[in-house]
Order: C-alpha cells, then structure tokens, then sequence
C-alpha cells in the first residue's frame, strides 16, 4: 500500500536485517508512561499524516525505529540518519547528500 500510494521507486526487503543491525537495532523506549505526553505525541504525527494526506492501516511492530541511509555507487555509506519516532525525516539533508554524490559522479566523468 506504500509503495502504491506513496513511493514509487524500488523498495527491498532486508531479510537479514543488515540495514536495522547498522542503525543500531534500536525500538522505542516506553520508559515511564506520561499519557498526556502520549496523546499529544500521537496527535502531533496524526495531524502530519492528514494534512500530506497519507493514510493507511498503521499495522505493524510499531516500536522498530529504522532510518536512512544513502551509499555512493562505491556502495560506501555516505550518509545515515536514525528514525526519531514521531519526527520529520531530515528530506533537505538527505537532498543534499544525493545532489552532492551527484556531482561528484559527473565531476568524476569529466
């Protein structure tokens, strides 16, 4: 349903879990229970959600905090950001990121 809806570029399954072992294999931490903290938190990510219109079943692990990262066509990582549970990806670094592995590969052409 994400890749339908939402992303349309190649999505992989890391059976292995490699990718998640080099975030750090992290969950989230429930620690001590604030409800209101997490009603506001749940709030917050709901009204993301519907003002980008994205909904969807929400099923899932839940607690699994992955994240990003971005390899050079070395296949060297270059760049790794770890999920913050209920944050925004951090898009215009990662754009940055793939426009400089961009111009490095045309520089590197020339």
């Amino acid at each position: 349903e994400f890749y339908t809806n939402y992303f349309s570029y190649p999505i992989y399954k890391d059976e292995s879990q490699t990718f998640y072992k080099a975030l750090g294999s992290r969950k989230l931490k429930l620690g001590t229970w604030n409800p209101i903290k997490i009603f506001r938190g749940m709030r917050d990510v709901y009204k993301r959600l519907s003002k980008k219109n994205i909904s969807g079943n929400y099923k899932g692990e839940g607690l699994v905090q992955g994240g990003v990262i971005v390899f050079d066509a070395a296949g060297k990582a270059r760049f790794a950001y770890r999920e913050e549970t209920g944050s925004e990806l951090p898009v215009d670094d990662i754009i940055a990121v793939v426009q400089e592995l961009r111009a490095e590969s045309v520089s590197r052409r020339s």
